[in-house]
């Protein structure tokens, strides 16, 4: 579970009431609006509904499980490791004795990429094809995370929205002060609404997809070059130091400690 999701939305929860209830603002006004709670959430996925295609928004329940669930994916440790020991068998056994691990490998990007280049593919149709297939996926996160960025811009003008409403129905009938004055109270509820939605949930959350979109570009740019080197048939020091490039200074200095201790493996 990706934890520091849950811990976003319980601060920033937290940080709405006890704010409110600081400033001595009535915290019954957020339970006794439903109005503010239609204009923001309904008005912003309608707002959706019109900018985006259904195609899009059918991703929407998907892309809120990435924000709770950590997607399986390899380290980039395991997988310099793990090239390092298909070079040793290509260099000792050539490129086709890789054919046996195929079945081994779980990501659908990498076994394609393997696949490639033991059917013998040139170097470059092996490269072209599978940074094409970096672009399209890059693509489709960049949509998946408009989404929410867009959601973000419409909520709290949306909170403008409502206050308007709010005040056109507070000022209706002036009549009682003291009921007006709840009244105008109340009408600026979807405007706190909006902005909170907008600055805490759909901003953040565009932001976080982006990052875990950021994270897989990498991994697959460190398989390319791995999957490539393993084709020119450099060595396991070579595509080591190669990949390394990928890892901060921490997790090279990391993987150079492990290395050390168990005494290195050179070809």
């Amino acid at each position: 579970m990706e934890i520091s999701t849950i811990i976003g939305l319980i601060l920033g929860l937290v940080a709405l009431l006890v704010g409110m209830f600081l400033k001595g603002a009535p915290l019954v006004n957020l339970v006794n609006n439903p109005a503010a709670y239609v204009i923001i959430f309904v008005g912003t996925f309608a707002s959706l509904f019109v900018a985006f295609p259904m195609s899009e928004m059918k991703k929407f329940p998907k892309l809120i499980s990435l924000l709770f669930v950590k997607p399986k994916r390899v380290s980039k440790q395991e997988l310099i490791s793990q090239f390092t020991e298909w070079a040793t068998i290509t260099r000792r056994e050539g490129l086709l004795a890789l054919e046996s691990k195929i079945d081994e490998i779980d990501d659908d990007f990498l076994r394609n990429g393997m696949r490639m280049i033991i059917d013998g593919n040139d170097q470059d149709f092996v490269r072209d094809v599978l940074l094409e297939d970096i672009a399209a996926t890059e693509e489709r996160h960049k949509a998946g995370a408009l989404i929410f960025s867009q959601a973000g811009m419409y909520a709290p003008t949306l909170g403008v929205l409502g206050a308007v409403i709010g005040l056109i129905a507070a000022l209706a009938d002036m009549s009682n002060m003291g009921k007006l004055a709840h009244a105008i109270s109340a009408a600026f509820i979807a405007t706190l609404l909006g902005i909170f939605t907008g600055y805490v949930l759909w901003h953040p959350i565009s932001n976080k997809l982006k990052r875990l979109s950021k994270a897989e570009i990498e991994l697959r740019l460190m398989m390319v070059e791995g999957l490539l080197s393993i084709q020119s048939g450099v060595s396991t020091i070579a595509i080591s130091q190669k990949l390394s490039v990928f890892l901060t200074p921490s997790e090279r200095a990391d993987m150079n400690d492990e290395e050390a201790g168990s005494g290195g493996q050179k070809d």
